[in-house]
């Protein structure tokens, strides 16, 4: 069954706040074999004119595809997410995210088609830090698939 076409530009409310920690920086560039040392070492990050270690650009998918649930879980749109893959993940940075942010998201649905069956939804996540300050627009696309014939 193809998505409502309405919820296309539709806001939902904003995550409560999440406080990015330096030591979950420290483990994700870890998981992510990157070595940089302003992901780890608070005097490294300060030599490159950052106040504290800064989180690697992929960092921020944790929080904008956990605020996407508030997306996946509205009963009214009628995602079935046991049908869906992850298509595709974009991000557009105003400034880094760093330790001691507290980053709040805003999701909202960008687009809604149906493809060779497949329902596809595109998802604009708003970061913005506790001062209102924005930091980075991340787009995740999601794709669930067409339900097999019998």
């Amino acid at each position: 069954m193809a998505l409502d076409q309405s919820f296309v530009g539709r806001s939902y409310p904003p995550t409560d706040p999440y406080e990015v920690g330096r030591e979950k920086i420290r483990e994700f560039a870890a998981a992510v074999g990157d070595t940089n040392p302003v992901y780890s070492d608070p005097e490294a990050a300060k030599s490159h004119g950052y106040p504290d270690v800064i989180a690697p650009p992929t960092f921020v998918f944790a929080i904008t595809f956990k605020a996407a649930g508030h997306v996946v879980e509205d009963p009214q749109l009628g995602l079935d997410y046991s049908r869906v893959v992850h298509g595709d993940q974009k991000f557009a940075y105003s400034r880094p995210v760093r330790a001691g942010d507290r980053l709040s998201v805003v999701s909202t649905i960008e687009s809604v088609k149906s493809l060779a069956g497949n329902d596809v939804i595109d998802i604009r996540g708003e970061v913005h830090d506790e001062t209102g300050e924005h930091v980075v627009t991340a787009w995740t696309k999601l794709v669930s698939r067409a339900p097999e014939e019998a």
